[in-house]
């Protein structure tokens, strides 16, 4: 109790000397320090971040309303390399001394190093100098201010500050914004003098941003500007650029309304000494010229082959070595069709999305025949045909107590002449274990070998054309892919065989669609009878328990020479114990051991066969990295068994001896499955954001099955889910998670986090996590597992926590610490803050944000 009281008093006195600094230890005695900066539209407080920003002086930042970057600021020492040469000067032999020890070059060097200067330094570097109150800096954001409500319409806009200076060394500003009355567009003239791009500008002008009617405001004239300058690039106005437009605008006795005035001159360009000016022309393609092997930077090729395919013309330095088709389907510009920037981005993507080229070049040039005319040259740099890789690693787990795997992986491209690509791997292990039954003596008993192999067409690989329902720019493409692998734990065979056909395609910008016609996983054991003889350490343990609660005395049939008979005696004695009628009564920590024994076992020996068809489709308005203002969707059903009950049926396969069909003498899966996922950014004042997730999947099994099998199953916990929790250690429902690995087949979840800057690279977060899993309509039938309804609900437990991470740049490496805030499995009296200590807390490490 002493040591604890120390601690909590030596933790106050910390926070004491903290927050009793002076934040104005820094400020001159004739500054001020700015604390607070208020901006009141029209006499209402306005809390936008945009507004904000227009300021250019700002207060430093705070969390929670403390300045933690100022005060480690003020707590580095200044000039420490100043007050480090008036120490050594302060006494006279002092130098001496030190010279005597180290060179005279070491000790004024020494000033400088982090022993005398770092600590400061790396304060001074990580904390943040006062803001001082610069009277210039407020007149300039007075200018501001007005500049950004004059470019929304509010052109007679004044801006007055009052300044409070009550508080010593300190002054807090607020800007009184008077907008007055905004002024609106009244009309829309242009005068364009190129006919072609007058023409085209009257067809489209239904579609204009500026209409009569709508207050003025800058950002419109500016979108109407990208408007326009994409319609006459993407029809034709090869030499348009976006610096051809200005706008004139008047208001003079026009009653607080604008009249816009559009204009767009003709082309001007130098030629030779003189500047020459013409009309704007519309530009049609002439020609599509494919340069398929392009080998220098100068897109210079020596053509000694050449092809016409569908008024394409393919060029090659050697013989062609691609069906034209897989080539002439990702290009997009085609002859007779006018100018396009879009077709231009387009085919740039598809020629990239083949992988058997680099980065296309596309030029463009006029056609010496037709004034109007243009050549399209696309210059394609042929990546490597084959790639070879091969690595060698050495492991150690708690199954293996040394390993060595090796993989290899070769690629090939263009496999069929059609822009294909196919990946094969092989990958080989072979370990040793002291716990496997290892009659000869052997070092390495265990081994494992694996083939994977994946081929890619980049179009959808069907039955009939899919053209008109999918068309090439959507970017489709078809991925063939299968796996085998053997393992062998000397007596514990596994056999494990997986295949998917699958489409996808990208119906419009930051949208996907999979679609698996099947995916297949195979896992058979062959010798699961033999577990306990492999796996030495369970077998012992539960022998020893056995002989414990003299079950060798109550159940000698079970045991032979002392010992529990395998596989017989193994099953008997934890039928006994954790069967539905148990005739052998454990304490509690003792059943939670054959518990785990048990269902480690029954997860290593595990039979699946699952045949399923699923599609996802998943849509993000995130536009990069560094985008925190955003929303993305995902959904996914899945459908497993139904081809194989059908085959089933018409092929009388056997049953098993619970009544359901098998294949390859393996009870095939069958259920229907759907998730739904939404996660939203808010991004609020400075690089603070707002971050939510919700998650709800369902698994039901029908027909062949009444469990959903374990890799189609749902766990909750774990760093990227509920984080006071461990992995698979919440739930189902308010069982307490007793097992090793608790899953369900239902699970509902919510996430949220406050993400905060505290300094430099490193940011905080505060978050509360509330989820939990059940199983609805399948054979678990454990009334604390199951969802029963709305009642159910309260059974979702809530973590919350906080964090730290570190944003690297490429990637954010994160610490988040869960604290149990209501955990359902516990008594109603000690469901809420009961285990809301360090000691039950959960660390989580992991790479980049949760969602």
């Amino acid at each position: 109790m002493r040591y604890r009281l120390t601690k909590i008093s030596l933790f106050i006195v910390i926070l004491l000397f903290i927050f009793s600094c002076d934040v104005t230890k820094r400020v001159p005695e004739s500054k001020r320090l700015l604390t607070k900066n208020e901006i009141v539209i029209d006499k209402k407080p306005n809390h936008d971040e945009v507004v904000y920003f227009q300021l250019y002086q700002k207060p430093n930042t705070s969390i929670l309303g403390y300045r933690l970057r100022l005060q480690l600021y003020n707590l580095a020492k200044q000039h420490s390399d100043s007050l480090y040469k008036q120490w050594l000067d302060r006494k006279p032999k002092r130098r001496a001394r030190l010279n005597r020890l180290l060179s005279a070059k070491q000790v004024e060097r020494l000033g400088q190093s982090f022993v005398v200067s770092g600590l400061s330094n790396f304060l001074m570097k990580t904390g943040e100098a006062p803001a001082i109150y610069d009277s210039t800096a407020v007149k300039k954001s007075i200018k501001r201010l007005n500049a950004y409500y004059y470019n929304k319409g509010y052109f007679d806009v004044e801006t007055t500050i009052e300044k409070d200076t009550s508080t010593t060394k300190r002054i807090q500003i607020k800007y009184n914004v008077n907008r007055k009355t905004p002024y609106t567009i009244d009309s829309l003239k242009t005068a364009i003098t190129s006919p072609m791009l007058d023409s085209l500008f009257r067809i489209h002008n239904n579609r204009t941003l500026i209409k009569s009617g709508k207050q003025y405001d800058t950002e419109l004239l500016n979108g109407e500007r990208d408007r326009i300058t994409s319609d006459f690039r993407n029809n034709g106005a090869f030499y348009f650029q976006q610096n051809y437009i200005r706008y004139s605008l008047d208001t003079i006795s026009t009653g607080k309304k604008v009249n816009v005035n559009l204009i767009i001159k003709d082309n001007s360009y130098r030629k030779n000494d003189s500047t020459v000016t013409e009309p704007f022309r519309l530009y049609k393609i002439n020609k599509v010229a494919i340069y398929t092997d392009q080998t220098t930077s100068k897109n210079e090729i020596k053509v000694r082959d050449s092809l016409v395919y569908n008024d394409f013309i393919l060029y090659s330095e050697n013989k062609l070595k691609y069906r034209p088709k897989a080539i002439t389907d990702a290009v997009l510009i085609t002859k007779g069709s006018l100018f396009s920037d879009n077709n231009t981005t387009l085919t740039t993507k598809y020629l990239s999305n083949l992988r058997v080229f680099k980065y296309p070049t596309i030029q463009y040039k006029e056609d010496p025949k037709d004034p109007n005319g243009l050549i399209a040259n696309i210059y394609l740099t042929p990546r490597k045909k084959y790639t070879f890789g091969a690595s060698v690693d050495f492991t150690h787990s708690n199954i293996q107590d040394f390993g060595i795997s090796g993989n290899t992986s070769l690629g090939i491209r263009n496999v069929f002449n059609g822009a294909e690509t196919f990946e094969i791997g092989f990958r080989g292990n072979v370990g040793a274990s002291k716990d496997l039954a290892n009659p000869n003596n052997t070092f390495f008993n265990i081994s494992e070998i694996g083939l994977d192999a994946k081929l890619n067409f980049p179009r959808l690989f069907f039955l009939f054309n899919t053209e008109k329902i999918i068309p090439k720019t959507m970017l489709p493409t078809t991925t063939v892919s299968m796996g085998y692998a053997k393992q062998q734990n000397i007596g514990l065979d596994k056999q494990n065989f997986t295949g998917s056909f699958t489409y996808n395609w990208v119906p419009k910008k930051n949208q996907n669609i999979r679609l698996d016609l099947f995916n297949i996983q195979f896992v058979k054991n062959l010798n699961i009878s033999n577990y306990f003889n492999v796996y030495k350490s369970s077998f012992d343990a539960l022998n020893n328990l056995a002989i414990y609660y003299d079950a060798d005395t109550n159940f000698p049939q079970l045991f032979s020479n002392g010992k529990l008979i395998i596989d017989e005696g193994t099953n008997g004695f934890v039928n006994a114990v954790l069967g539905p009628n148990p005739t052998i009564t454990t304490s509690a920590d003792d059943l939670k051991t054959i518990r785990s024994i048990e269902e480690r076992r029954k997860r290593l020996t595990e039979n699946n066969l699952i045949f399923a068809s699923n599609v996802s489709y998943y849509k993000t308005t995130s536009r990069g990295v560094g985008d925190n203002n955003f929303y993305s969707i995902r959904t996914k059903f899945e459908s497993a068994g139904n081809m194989l009950s059908i085959l089933a049926r018409a092929s009388k396969q056997l049953q098993n001896q619970s009544g359901a069909n098998t294949f390859f003498e393996v009870q095939f899966s069958q259920y229907l499955k759907g998730e739904f996922e939404f996660i939203k950014h808010w991004t609020l004042q400075g690089k603070n954001v707002i971050a939510v997730r919700t998650f709800a999947g369902l698994a039901v099994p029908y027909g062949n099955s009444n469990t959903i099998p374990f890799s189609r199953s749902y766990f909750s916990g774990g760093s990227n889910d509920n984080r006071a929790w461990q992995p698979y250690s919440l739930g189902p429902g308010s069982s307490g998670g007793i097992n090793d690995f608790n899953e369900a087949n239902m699970k509902l979840s919510a996430n949220a986090e406050f993400r905060c800057n505290l300094f430099g690279k490193f940011n905080g977060a505060v978050f509360a996590d509330v989820g939990n899993i059940w199983n609805i309509f399948d054979a678990v039938d454990q009334e604390a597992y199951q969802f029963k309804g709305w009642k159910s609900l309260k059974e979702m437990a809530l973590g919350t926590g906080f964090g730290l991470r570190y944003d690297q740049g490429l990637f954010v490496v994160r610490f988040d610490i869960g604290f149990k805030t209501y955990n359902p499995s516990e008594q109603i009296e000690n469901k809420w803050l009961r285990e809301f200590n360090l000691a039950k807390s959960v660390l989580n490490i992991g790479i980049n944000y949760p969602f």
